[in-house]
């Protein structure tokens, strides 16, 4: 028990220890190698050859040197570069197929959009799910799991909910999976945010409001599966 300067004792708080951002980009490249072996083999192929082209460009002027030590950081920043892609492409990789994986996959979506956790749907049997987000773009319904008829099922039944209480406001479905017509993991953010907006702030604000009436699913996401645990950490390549 420590004592302050006037006479009260009040419990030492323990000292967290803060992680630097080096410290998450190796945790990465750990996961990133098991993964995927080669990445090693491969980001050294890419020091190397940037040294190389470095020190030839500036042996044509007589600096040498000069363009080595110019190469060696353009290829570290290039090999980081590769190794946040090959990261990403892991982290979906290992979620795909997983009950809610979809909720992981809208996490990467930082602005503009009021996106839903849990999901608003869900067939216990093929345990196939809906995810919903809002943004300027109206409602996006995204489909998870079970097969495409089930998911086309699930969604129509949340557009009909949703058009009652917002009827004016655009409606768009999304399937994912690997079959025809349908939208792989790893490109469900991007099919998110490349509809058009056509409201404001304000009405996505009101929207998200009178949606969050229909509440969530009652069946929750099975458990071992937390959506914002299986977020691709994109933050320990970025540094500080």
């Amino acid at each position: 028990m420590a004592r302050s300067s006037s006479g009260s004792s009040e419990p030492t708080k323990p000292k967290v220890k803060k992680r630097r951002w080096y410290h998450q980009v190796w945790d990465v490249f750990q996961m990133t190698r098991k993964a995927d072996p080669s990445v090693p083999w491969i980001m050294l192929g890419i020091l190397v050859a940037s040294a190389g082209v470095g020190f030839g460009v500036g042996a044509l002027f007589n600096q040498g040197p000069y363009g080595l030590f110019l190469g060696i950081p353009l290829g570290i920043l290039i090999a980081t570069i590769f190794l946040s892609r090959r990261a990403e492409r892991a982290a979906y990789s290992s979620l795909e197929g997983q009950p809610g994986a979809v909720s992981a996959a809208l996490g990467t979506i930082r602005r503009g959009w009021n996106i839903e956790e849990q999901p608003v749907a869900v067939d216990a049997r093929s345990q196939a799910m809906v995810f919903r987000a809002i943004g300027r773009p109206g409602v996006v319904f995204i489909a998870d799991g079970g097969s495409r008829g089930v998911q086309q099922r699930l969604l129509e039944g949340e557009r009909k909910r949703a058009t009652r209480l917002v009827p004016d406001v655009p409606v768009h479905l999304i399937q994912t999976g690997r079959e025809e017509g349908q939208v792989p993991l790893p490109k469900v953010a991007a099919a998110v945010r490349k509809q058009k907006g056509k409201l404001t702030p304000a009405e996505v604000a009101e929207i998200t409001k009178r949606l969050k009436a229909l509440g969530a699913a009652r069946i929750p996401v099975p458990k071992g599966v937390d959506p914002t645990r299986m977020r691709p950490d994109r933050k320990g390549m970025r540094g500080r």
